[in-house]
């Protein structure tokens, strides 16, 4: 809770003036939401940080800001489908080769590089503002930012 300006009373944040001095209040500071402060390469960019860009996608995907730029949209649903992609190789096609005995280099462990290599890709050509498809993932990606 704030405090008048003048007096060191405590004051709500709504307060215009001190109720007991009565000293005009400085207005409070808007601070914006997270999204406004970001440019649309950036907000592409953070969709594919690799393990956590999903929630900046989930954040695109959900702001009003956004709403309209389909480019940015198609980044974001790209990112989620690369993240989606990824936990199909660690909660099904890992389980099955860690099962199997054999060699320490299983492909699921082949698949998890791949993958994070296509995360550090697609953050270097977006941030270039290179819109890149990826083959499957970008189809889907493309056929939902469409539709939204």
């Amino acid at each position: 809770m704030p405090y008048c300006c003048q007096c060191g009373n405590q004051v709500a944040e709504t307060d215009l003036y001190c109720r007991r001095c009565g000293a005009r209040q400085p207005a409070p500071e808007r601070v914006p939401p997270a999204l406004e402060a970001i440019s649309p390469r950036t907000a592409s960019v953070l969709c594919y940080v690799p393990l956590i860009g999903w929630i900046a996608a989930i954040g695109v995907l959900a702001s009003q800001r956004f709403r309209q730029n389909r480019t940015v949209r198609f980044h974001a649903f790209q990112g989620l489908y690369l993240f989606v992609a990824y936990l199909i190789v660690e909660w099904v096609v890992g389980p099955f080769f860690r099962a199997l005995p054999g060699p320490t280099l299983r492909p699921d462990k082949w698949l998890s590089l791949g993958l994070l290599a296509l995360w550090i890709f697609m953050m270097i050509k977006t941030s270039r503002d290179e819109v890149y498809s990826l083959p499957i993932l970008g189809e889907l990606a493309e056929k939902s930012a469409a539709e939204s």
